[in-house]
Formats: structure tokens, C-alpha cells, sequence
């Protein structure tokens, strides 16, 4: 028992604290960025054109699962593509994007999953750029799908 007490539990307590140091650091990251994110999204309406051509050829370089991660927040997602995600905020802090250099810092020193709010307010900002993006190249096919159907719907009523 003694040597239970006087080894083993030390070193477990060792173990956990460092996570809870990790935890506490990365909240506190986090509560620095939520005081700043009413910054962070003015200075972003203020560099948006700016920025949109940038940030559409970042994200078009970047592989399908980090787009994924862009469209769509999911569970867990962060963690599987931890290094992309790490990468993505990195070239992000390259064309100083609003926010992603303190997000890419605590990113790189704690890992995607303690700030997870941070990373996907970053990613939020990104992916109105590319819904934009989206709605520009879905519209012109289904305006060209319609006139073929009335004019083929004429031939048949000519015919008749």
C-alpha cells in the first residue's frame, strides 16, 4: 500500500493536472476571443471585398474534409482533421483574416478541440463567402433547364 500512495498516486495526479492546465488555459483563450468578436466582425465588414478573393482560392486549395468542416459544423469533426484545420487557420492568418491569428495561436498551443467556438466563428466568416460563391454557379443551370422545357413543351403542342 505504501508504495501505492507514495509512487503511483503522485504520478496520476501528475497526469490529470496537466490536462486541466491545458482546459484552463485554451478557456481562457476562448473568453478572450468572445470579448473581441464584436471587433473581429466589424473589422471583417470593413476588409470583405478584400478579403473574398483570398479566401476563396485558400479554400478551394484546402481538401474536401476542411471544407466540410467549413459548411457544416459537426461533432467531433474538428478532431479528425485536426492538422488541416491547423493549416487552414494558418494560411487564414497569412492574408489577416479577422481573428484567425489569435485562433491559430491557441490552435497551434492547445489543439482544435479546447477551442472549438473560436474556430468555427472563424469558419462562419469563411463560408459566406463561399455560399456566395455557391448560389452564383447553381442558378444559371436551372435557368437554362427551364426554357429548354417550354420550347420542347411548344414542339409537342405544334405537332398535336
Amino acid at each position: 500500500m505504501g508504495y501505492w500512495k507514495s509512487i503511483v498516486v503522485p504520478k496520476f495526479k501528475k497526469l490529470f493536472e496537466k490536462n486541466n492546465v491545458n482546459k484552463a488555459a485554451a478557456a481562457e483563450a476562448c473568453k478572450i476571443f468572445d470579448d473581441a468578436k464584436d471587433d473581429y466582425s466589424k473589422e471583417f465588414e470593413e476588409k470583405k471585398a478584400d478579403l473574398q478573393p483570398k479566401v476563396i482560392e485558400i479554400y478551394e486549395a484546402s481538401t474536401t474534409e476542411i471544407k466540410a468542416v467549413v459548411k457544416e459544423r459537426k461533432d467531433g469533426a474538428l478532431k479528425k482533421v485536426s492538422t488541416g484545420v491547423e493549416k487552414f487557420l494558418e494560411e487564414l492568418s497569412k492574408i489577416e483574416f479577422p481573428g484567425s491569428k489569435p485562433v491559430h495561436e491557441a490552435c497551434s498551443k492547445f489543439g482544435p478541440t479546447y477551442i472549438e467556438g473560436p474556430i468555427y466563428f472563424i469558419f462562419e466568416k469563411v463560408s459566406t463567402f463561399i455560399v456566395v460563391e455557391e448560389k452564383k454557379e447553381e442558378e444559371p443551370p436551372v435557368a437554362a433547364t427551364d426554357p429548354v422545357e417550354e420550347t420542347s413543351g411548344k414542339d409537342k403542342e405544334i405537332v398535336v
